[in-house]
């Protein structure tokens, strides 16, 4: 009798911890953004991965963030988009990775 109480025990709880997860509500709209938390940046940026961005969508993020004459984009063996551009001025090096950091040397 004691273990069939305790095997009940035991269900209940292991029912009780899956109803009491919950998971993230997807967007209405149906997009998944690059980035989890667009308004904080990686601080190990740029990461290496498979980087879904076309080559247009990489020259208008990196636009959006204030580089201009933006060229010699390509995508590197590790799945960063790297160019050459200039921001405030100053002429500088660009990476964007699949995350959307943008990191300038």
């Amino acid at each position: 009798m004691k273990k069939i109480v305790f095997a009940a025990t035991i269900l209940c709880a292991s029912a009780i911890a899956a109803f009491a997860q919950t998971t993230p509500a997807p967007s209405p709209d149906g997009n998944t953004p690059a980035v989890a938390t667009p308004d904080t940046k990686n601080p190990t940026a740029p990461v290496e991965g498979a980087n879904s961005f076309t080559e247009a969508q990489a020259k208008d993020r990196i636009a959006e963030a204030g580089y201009t004459d933006v060229k010699d984009l390509k995508l590197d063996d590790k799945g960063i988009w790297m160019a050459a551009g200039m921001k405030d001025g100053k002429a500088v090096a660009i990476a964007l990775d699949y995350q959307g950091n943008i990191v300038a040397k």
